[in-house]
This record gives structure tokens, sequence and C-alpha cells, in this order.
């Protein structure tokens, strides 16, 4: 799992009926962008978490990009 800064945390819900959570990873402590992440969850805690299996990272599009070759 390979993470930046401005990219979202999804974790699934575990149980019929639980929703999914989505969190703003703020900044990434890992090595080569792994786990631990500070995220911020939409109530506006900030907390660390190294996610299970059951969370995927959505890139945002934010990020710059290196520029193309002629």
């Amino acid at each position: 799992m390979e993470a930046h800064a401005g990219d979202r945390l999804l974790t699934h819900g575990r149980t019929v009926g639980q929703r999914d959570k989505v969190a703003e990873i703020l900044e990434v402590l890992g090595a080569g962008g792994t786990p631990p992440f500070r995220v911020r969850s939409e109530d506006g805690h900030e907390h660390l978490i190294s996610p299970g299996p059951d969370s995927v990272v959505q890139h945002t599009a934010d990020r710059k990009r290196t520029p193309e070759s002629p």
C-alpha cells in the first residue's frame, strides 16, 4: 500500500449495514509511502493508523506529475 499526503483512505465496513469510513491522509510516516499514516476523519478527528486489508488508498489527481518529454 503506497500513499501520499492528500490521498484518501477508504476503510470498508466490516458488518452488514456499517458504512465505509473515509479519511484524508495528512502525513505518511513510513518509508516509500507506506503506513503508518496520520489521517483526518470525516468528523475532524486526527489520528495515526496502520490500515489493514479492509482498507484502500484512493489517489488524488492534484499531486504534481513530472513533465512529459517532448
